[in-house]
């Protein structure tokens, strides 16, 4: 059996996230302490106090999510477990950063500046309500593709994230997104919802934030992960740092394809999923790609020590 860690997107914040296990291990108060630090603001004060509104920010959100999945990782090491017992690493769009920070190919500081600059890049290429994300339940992304392929609009309207075999979303110009939507339910699709995000990602409008990356990580250090990292836009594990780099870029403007990473992983050997962060929504994604997959989600102490037990007494479920 192998071993994954994957970690969430934007979407899981939630405020108090990682707060307990600051307040009981030190390890983890400092890993707060150090995005803190690196993007001289006080983001712990938002995301364990503040209002939910702010911490949603895509330039808080981004950074608040990657320190909560790396202080439970810190308390893991603590008990023992350490990133080497996985044969894969993942991350759902922001968490790919996550994920080569947790494999140590980024360092947490330069992961929290990255990501910031990140969130403010991908908010000021459009106007307040210029674009929208859809997700659209009932149809494949190969069905979607069709329908985009004979779809004439004004502006942009892509594939933002293949997440699993019935979720599908669309990103772009909302006058676009809107008629796509539209189409969809034309052909069958089950539901089509409208997300509520601050701009649309993963698709070219972002072509400015990419830019902007391009440059930030110009200068960042990468080194070769310490376990393999399974990108988002080539669904395949990846360890030159130089690859790394250009596909973090890619990935502004370019499709998650979450569905094929998943299945890509589940494919080298059976998988346990170990979801780690706030929230539940990949190991969701995880079940509905491949059912008979095993998934583990840790955001607490509790969830740790469940954890190493399941995994010393070999019954992890």
């Amino acid at each position: 059996m192998k071993n994954a860690m994957i970690f969430p997107g934007q979407g899981s914040q939630k405020i108090g996230m990682g707060k307990a296990l600051a307040d009981d291990f030190p390890a983890a108060k400092q890993v707060f302490k150090a995005v803190d630090d690196a993007l001289d603001m006080n983001l712990s004060s938002i995301i364990w106090n503040g209002q939910l509104d702010e911490l949603t920010l895509t330039e808080n959100a981004q950074p608040a999510l990657m320190a909560s999945s790396m202080a439970i990782l810190a308390v893991l090491e603590i008990e023992g477990l350490s990133i080497d017992f996985c044969d894969f690493v993942a991350g759902h769009s922001l968490g790919e950063y996550t994920a080569l920070c947790a494999a140590k190919s980024i360092s947490l500081k330069d992961t929290a500046k990255l990501l910031r600059r990140r969130g403010i890049a991908m908010q000021s290429c459009v106007e307040p309500r210029e674009g929208a994300m859809a997700a659209i339940l009932g149809l494949t992304a190969s069905e979607i593709k069709d329908i985009l392929d004979n779809f004439s609009g004004q502006g942009i309207c892509q594939i933002a994230n293949d997440n699993d075999p019935n979720q599908v979303v669309i990103s772009g110009h909302r006058s676009d997104v809107e008629r796509v939507i539209e189409l969809t339910k034309e052909k069958g699709a089950r539901r089509a919802l409208p997300l509520n995000v601050s701009a649309p990602f993963h698709c070219k409008i972002m072509a400015p934030a990419a830019s902007v990356m391009e440059e930030a990580l110009s200068n960042v250090k990468i080194a070769v992960p310490a376990v393999p990292v399974v990108m988002n836009t080539r669904a395949e594990a990846i360890i030159d740092p130089e690859l790394i780099r250009t596909l973090l870029v890619d990935q502004m403007i370019e499709m998650v394809r979450w569905r094929e990473c998943i299945t890509y992983i589940y494919d080298k050997g059976p998988t346990i999923f170990y979801e780690v962060g706030s929230g539940k929504v990949l190991s969701g994604m995880v079940k509905r790609i491949v059912g008979e997959a095993k998934t583990v989600n840790i955001s607490s102490y509790k969830d740790i020590l469940t954890t190493i037990e399941g995994l010393n007494n070999g019954n992890i479920n």
